[in-house]
């Protein structure tokens, strides 16, 4: 757990805290839930304290990186700890987006029509290879990921409620691997990437393995039942923000869209992702209230996926990541809310 130092309560934070009584505070459960996520996928704290903030800020994640380093253990683990259903979408190049959705099939015993739903009908969906499947299939998952429903046959269906997407794409550059459209890059709050593991944890994977003693994440037990994390999920966007620092996040947003190097700056969407992680974030520490440093830890994760670098710009070796650094840096925080820093 983070310790803010040097910290006044500011008047408009009192009164702040939601009603009810919980068991437990709400931090302790998120903390053992990271726990046991840990336990399934060693050394990748900082990785699993993201996506429960962004699941909590009800938002979707986008994993990045190599086959096998655990993605589709951490979505299982993450259904398991919320006591939620959970189903893998295998994306192909052959899949169709009824494959995803659900469709209508002749029932001859009725005499009409039934609906099957299709695998995007659970709490924890893990859309593994999304970047393997033509755009029309990609496309299927946008009213999924932004309305909460599916449209078939002309009806709209609601998805289960809570509803988190964790979507895996390999690196571009992969053989068989397609764009995403921005429009669906722009609906994951995250972009994400776990990587490979260090010695010293790849050494107690095998270890476990060898002893037989890994851990199933579909086996876990849940920490919280599903309708307390949709009250977490309600909880978190109470959070108080200082009214100060709502100037300086769209200031930087909008210098995303100024930018020399950037061809697409962030999205009126990336705003509100951007502001309900960082309440998220504070939520997990305990805090009902936001801290400048809530805003900069979620800044890249949420932001840089969205801006498209310049070819000129990428070829000295710009990145995202590396301008949205450079605005944040010569952005000015407000004197009102600079003290309310971490050490």
């Amino acid at each position: 757990m983070t310790t803010v130092t040097n910290y006044e309560r500011w008047p408009e934070d009192e009164g702040v805290r939601s009603s009810g009584e919980w068991h437990e505070p709400p931090e302790l459960l998120l903390e053992r839930m990271r726990s046991k996520i840990g336990s399934v996928l060693y050394g990748k704290e900082e990785v699993i304290s993201k996506v429960l903030a962004a699941f909590l800020a009800g938002g979707h994640v986008l994993l990045e990186d190599v086959p096998g380093v655990g993605k589709t253990m951490l979505a299982r683990a993450f259904a398991a700890v919320i006591g939620g259903q959970f189903k893998r979408i295998q994306l192909t190049a052959d899949m169709q987006p009824a494959d995803v959705t659900g469709g209508s099939v002749w029932d001859g015993r009725s005499g009409s029509f039934l609906f099957v739903p299709g695998p995007i009908m659970a709490n924890v969906v893990l859309a593994d290879e999304l970047n393997r499947t033509p755009p029309r299939t990609q496309s299927a998952l946008l009213e999924a990921m932004e309305e909460r429903c599916v449209t078939t046959d002309g009806e709209s269906r609601r998805l289960p409620e809570p509803f988190m997407l964790i979507a895996t794409q390999n690196p571009w550059d992969y053989e068989g691997t397609f764009a995403l459209p921005e429009a669906q890059t722009d609906r994951f709050m995250m972009r994400l990437s776990i990587g490979y593991p260090s010695v010293e944890h790849e050494v107690r994977l095998l270890a476990a393995l060898a002893d037989n003693r890994s851990v199933d994440p579909s086996g876990l037990k849940p920490v919280v039942a599903v309708e307390e994390w949709r009250r977490m999920q309600r909880e978190c966007k109470t959070v108080h923000v200082h009214p100060d620092l709502l100037p300086f996040a769209v200031s930087i947003v909008s210098e995303t869209r100024a930018a020399v190097e950037l061809e697409a700056g962030a999205s009126p969407r990336a705003s509100r992702d951007w502001l309900r992680a960082a309440q998220a974030t504070a939520y997990m520490e305990g805090r009902r209230f936001l801290l400048p440093d809530d805003l900069l830890a979620t800044a890249e994760p949420v932001l840089a996926h969205r801006l498209t670098v310049l070819p000129a710009y990428a070829a000295s070796g710009q990145t995202a990541a590396t301008v949205l650094d450079r605005i944040i840096r010569s952005t000015p925080m407000p004197a009102s809310v600079a003290g309310r820093r971490r050490r």
